[in-house]
């Protein structure tokens, strides 16, 4: 596989921990507002260009990207940004209370994203790609992270390893609690060192930021159109991202809540859960599942036990995408009984992290007025290889990386 050095556009060492922020799509524009007005230099000033204004605003209109692409440029005027004099690559190192994840920053081949090389797992909204499609044109840069990830080699796994050996560039602690480390690697020889390792790598899989894959390849695609000299190493060719090792990933559970019981009783409910699944109440409160296909549910102020049946399983044993738990839910419950045909659009289904809890789900029910929360075992990451090794897709909302990849630290510019 191919990864790229490049030219970082960045911020200075004492600025990166008020410019880094959360990925723009994790966060809503209210709370952006919050943090900016606190925060001026908060990186949200270009990844929301909304929150530059004190009225709605569309992020894709032109008034809020021409803001967007003002910032930008700001941040450098004001020496609070600079660009790399060379080509580099850069060593992501994140710290949480209970894992330590240590990646590649780089850029990433828009060719091996169309041939298949780059594997998805998740459909895009053509709205939400659209609006980053946008923004990456009218900036002339990638300004988020797309989080990559590969089958652990030992020796790619080792020679990233063998480079936080040094005094980092970045080091601070985020308002979540999250350590950001970052080194960079300049030495041309080690640069050309990784590039080889990682050339023995068959596969990239995406974890997060789907849609920030899709724009910035669209983008390609209309650049290499409208370039009738290109020869496939102008910048837009690649995007921005950092891949790990996939044994240093964890994948949370995603859990769901909705609105109302399609009109039946918390009885007949029950009842048609019962054909589908094994239903009793829980060893515990709250309860969270033990082994996939086993499910969590808060109902009328009780937990329950789901354990999918047998004869369900025998049904879709052959299947990697029906297997899922997500998928299972989905089909048996959501689908079925609650007559939620498509997750992505209908309003009386909501998501929720889980890193949030299970005490985030028992609160939609308690005190939000909803009716009924689903807790899920995680999603594995071989499941995950699985889908995408067959060119399939998983159902939307099926898994949950922490910690996030920061915006700010790295703009790749095109």
């Amino acid at each position: 596989m191919v990864v790229k050095p490049f030219r970082a556009l960045r911020p200075r060492r004492e600025f990166a921990v008020k410019v880094a922020v959360k990925p723009y799509d994790v966060i809503s524009s209210e709370e952006a507002r919050k943090v900016v007005l606190s925060n001026p230099l908060a990186f949200y000033r270009v990844t929301k260009p909304e929150v530059n204004f004190d009225r709605p605003v569309d992020p894709s209109s032109e008034e809020a990207l021409e803001v967007a692409k003002r910032n930008l440029k700001r941040y450098i005027e004001d020496g609070i940004f600079f660009q790399e004099d060379q080509d580099c690559f850069y060593i992501y190192r994140q710290i949480s209370h209970d894992h330590t994840q240590t990646g590649l920053v780089a850029t990433f081949s828009a060719r091996e994203y169309i041939d298949s090389k780059i594997k998805k797992h998740e459909l895009t909204r053509k709205d939400k790609e659209e609006e980053r499609v946008k923004h990456i044109e009218y900036l002339r840069a990638q300004t988020g992270l797309v989080f990559l990830f590969y089958r652990s080699n030992q020796k790619v796994d080792s020679l990233i390893e063998s480079l936080t050996d040094q005094e980092p560039e970045y080091d601070f602690v985020d308002e979540d609690g999250v350590r950001q480390i970052v080194y960079i690697v300049k030495n041309r020889a080690v640069v050309e060192q990784i590039k080889r390792a990682f050339e023995e790598v068959p596969v990239f899989y995406i974890a997060d930021g789907h849609h920030r894959a899709a724009a910035a390849v669209r983008v390609a695609e209309r650049m290499v159109s409208r370039n009738p000299n290109h020869t496939g190493m102008e910048e837009y060719n690649y995007f921005v991202g950092v891949v790990f090792p996939h044994s240093h990933l964890k994948i949370y559970d995603y859990n769901r809540v909705v609105k109302d019981l399609n009109g039946l009783s918390v009885e007949k409910f029950l009842n048609r859960l019962s054909q589908a699944f094994i239903v009793e109440k829980a060893p515990a409160q709250p309860y969270r599942p033990k082994e996939k296909h086993e499910f969590g549910m808060f109902l009328a102020n009780t937990w329950y036990r789901l354990k999918v049946k047998d004869e369900i399983l025998k049904q879709i044993e052959s299947d990697p995408t029906a297997t899922l738990d997500v998928s299972i839910l989905q089909r048996e419950v959501l689908d079925k009984i609650l007559n939620i045909k498509d997750p992505r659009t209908d309003k009386r289904i909501d998501f929720v992290g889980g890193i949030h809890g299970l005490n985030a789900l028992e609160d939609y029910v308690l005190n939000k007025g909803w009716a009924v929360a689903f807790a899920l075992y995680p999603t594995s990451l071989e499941e995950l290889m699985s889908v995408a090794d067959a060119n399939l897709i998983m159902p939307p909302k099926s898994t949950w990386f922490e910690p996030k990849l920061k915006s700010g630290l790295f703009v790749h510019l095109i």
